[in-house]
C-alpha cells in the first residue's frame, strides 16, 4: 500500500515547491489551498501524513488540524509555517496534537527526513491498532472456547457423578446378592469377587488380584477353562466337596469394552433351597 501525503497551504508557489521536492520519495501527493479543501480531500482519500501551513484565511492551521484530529485521528499531522509567534505554535500543538512543527524556509533534507519519520510513526501506530484488534479477537475466541470447555467439564462431571452413584449402587447390589459372583480376566486373575463368593470359597481376606489356580477347586478351573463359554450359558451342576452341590454359570464378558474376561456365578444347592422354601409355604 502506497504512502499518501496531503499538503495544505494557501500559497500556490509553496505547494509547487513542496511537490517538486517530495515527489522523488515516491509518495502519492495531494494538495489543498485551504483547511476546508483539505477536509474535502480527507473525506475521499486515506491520508497517512498531512503537512499544513498555520496562517491561512478562513480556517487557521490549528483549527484545521483540530478538526482533522477529531475526524481522522490515525492521520499524522505536521505544521510547516513561517509564522513563528509562540502562542500560535502552542495553540497548534495543543489543539491539533501536532507530531512535528517545522518552520519556513525549510531545509530540504530535514523536511524529507521528518516526513519519512511521520509515515513510519503512522504505520507503526496502524500496525499496533491492527495487532490490538487481532489480540482482542483472539481473546474473545479464547474466552468462548474456555466457556465451551467449562460447560463440557461441568457436563462430564455431572455424568461422572451419576456414573459413580450408579457404580456405588451396583457394588452394593453385588455385595448383597445371595449368590457368588466373580469376574475373571482372560489371564486367570480375579478382578471382582463379592462377599458370597469369598464365603463360599472360604477366602475371608478376599480373592481380588489372585489367580484362579490358587483359590478355586479343580472342577471350577476346568469349567472356567472351557472354550464353549457363551453369552447365555446353561448351568453346570457340580459337587464341590465341603461346598456341596452348586450350579455354576460361566460366560464371556467385555465384548463392548477394551477388556476381555468371564463372569462366574455359583448358586449353592438350588434344588435343596427351593425344596425348603416350598416346604415352608406348604405348611
Amino acid at each position: 500500500m502506497g504512502r499518501t501525503l496531503l499538503l495544505v497551504d494557501d500559497e500556490e508557489n509553496i505547494l509547487r515547491a513542496l511537490v517538486r521536492l517530495l515527489r522523488r520519495d515516491g509518495y502519492k501527493i495531494l494538495t489543498a489551498d485551504s483547511g476546508k479543501a483539505g477536509l474535502d480531500i480527507l473525506r475521499e482519500h486515506d491520508v497517512g501524513v498531512l503537512l499544513s501551513d498555520q496562517r491561512m484565511p478562513g480556517m487557521s492551521g490549528s483549527e484545521f488540524l483540530a478538526e482533522v484530529r477529531k475526524l481522522y485521528p490515525e492521520t499524522v499531522r505536521m505544521v510547516l509555517s513561517g509564522y513563528t509567534d509562540l502562542s500560535s505554535v502552542t495553540n497548534a500543538i495543543n489543539h491539533g496534537s501536532i507530531y512535528r512543527f517545522l518552520s519556513k524556509p525549510w531545509e530540504d533534507d530535514l523536511l524529507r527526513e521528518n516526513i519519512k519519520d511521520a509515515f513510519q510513526h503512522q504505520e507503526l501506530a496502524s500496525e499496533n491498532v491492527r495487532l490490538a484488534a487481532e489480540l482482542k479477537h483472539a481473546n474473545e475466541l479464547l474466552e468462548g472456547k474456555n466457556r465451551e470447555l467449562l460447560r463440557d467439564v461441568e457436563e462430564q462431571m455431572e455424568t461422572l457423578q451419576i456414573n459413580l452413584r450408579a457404580l456405588d449402587v451396583t457394588q452394593e447390589i453385588l455385595e448383597k446378592l445371595p449368590v457368588a459372583v466373580m469376574g475373571i480376566g482372560d489371564d486367570g486373575t480375579i478382578a471382582v469377587a463379592n462377599v458370597k463368593a469369598n464365603q463360599l470359597l472360604s477366602r475371608p481376606s478376599g480373592m481380588v488380584g489372585q489367580s484362579v489356580s490358587d483359590v478355586m477347586p479343580a472342577e471350577l478351573i476346568k469349567l472356567f477353562a472351557r472354550d464353549e463359554r457363551v453369552d447365555h450359558p446353561v448351568p453346570t451342576h457340580l459337587q464341590l466337596g465341603e461346598m456341596g452341590s452348586v450350579s455354576a454359570y460361566c460366560c464371556r464378558i467385555g465384548e463392548a469394552s477394551d477388556g476381555r474376561g468371564s463372569i462366574l456365578v455359583l448358586i449353592e444347592n438350588p434344588k435343596a433351597q427351593l425344596h425348603s422354601v416350598g416346604g415352608s409355604i406348604g405348611r
